[in-house]
């Protein structure tokens, strides 16, 4: 088996496994299915970056997450993590709802009818958001700790660490983290999520991501590239084809959107070998050194003498 270490520009991914027979129509596609699915988990568990003039509701929910970002990052964005926000405030509020005061809910005479059919288990702990996205009606901390515990543990299933340690991430293994993660969220809201919750739309694979930095990270599959050492691998032939027949052979194989041009040429070496490089000549040169001044210090000795 090919051993191929996926990467997205300079940043690694994941490790995946083909045979050299491999059709690279197939195994782009294959490529492309993990590269996304991980992308879909980090939604979930580690937040998207969202603008305050890509959020849904009302002028004031968006003027609430201007606010909030200056407060967190000093700048014009915010971390939003779904996931996280389930557990901390609740189920999401109805599009036209978001932002809006007490007062004005009553005024408009607006009713959150999903809010009374989505209770978490155990019921329900009083939170306020203050950007104004949730309900406010948040799970007990059992329940809380659900999410938590299983959110770290789809994270770590696709997490980049896997590279380090070898693991090949597989389609299953990302399906198995969404499963995971559908499933805690079933066992704290039996009764669902509403189908406008973010959450849910990942789930059903119905998400909005236009005007995020999540939707430009997502490569649809079929204008999705793989490049090695410079070269297109083409989808009209086999992964032989350009590796050689050897299946113990490990590349580095980067995914790449059909438009944007050849990625750049990996490094002939890594940056960890060029600091160690550097690390050996700075020594090497203070070894030089201190010899110079000591056949210094040897020349005025004997000069001295004679």
């Amino acid at each position: 088996m090919v051993l191929l270490h996926v990467k997205r520009g300079d940043e690694s991914q994941f490790l995946l496994q083909a045979p050299g027979s491999t059709e690279l129509e197939e195994l782009t596609v294959q490529v492309a299915r993990v590269y996304n699915g991980r992308l879909k988990v980090q939604r979930l568990c580690s937040g998207q970056v969202m603008s305050s003039h890509n959020v849904m509701g009302t002028p004031r929910s968006r003027c609430l997450l201007h606010r909030k970002e200056g407060e967190r990052e000093k700048g014009r964005k915010a971390i939003l993590q779904e996931m996280e926000e389930l557990a901390e405030h609740g189920i999401f509020l109805p599009p036209n709802m978001q932002g809006l005061t007490d007062d004005q809910i009553e005024e408009l005479k607006l009713k959150d009818e999903w809010g009374e059919k989505c209770v978490p288990s155990g019921g329900a702990v009083f939170k306020k958001d203050d950007i104004g996205r949730r309900n406010g009606q948040a799970p007990n901390e059992k329940m809380k700790q659900v999410l938590k515990k299983t959110m770290e543990e789809a994270k770590a299933i696709i997490s980049k660490k896997q590279v380090e340690a070898g693991v090949c991430v597989t389609m299953e293994m990302v399906k198995d983290a969404l499963d995971q993660l559908r499933g805690a969220v079933m066992i704290v809201y039996p009764m669902g999520l509403p189908p406008y919750d973010p959450i849910r739309m990942e789930f059903e694979n119905k998400e909005d991501l236009s005007g995020t930095q999540a939707g430009l990270n997502v490569i649809k599959e079929s204008e999705a590239q793989l490049w090695w050492a410079a070269k297109e691998l083409r989808r009209t032939k086999k992964l032989s084809d350009y590796v050689g027949k050897n299946e113990k052979t490990k590349i580095i194989a980067k995914i790449q959107q059909r438009g944007q041009g050849a990625p750049a040429r990996e490094p002939i070496i890594s940056s960890e070998e060029q600091k160690q490089l550097m690390l050996y000549y700075h020594r090497r040169q203070e070894e030089l050194k201190t010899a110079r001044l000591r056949i210094e210090e040897r020349k005025q000795y004997l000069g001295r003498i004679c």
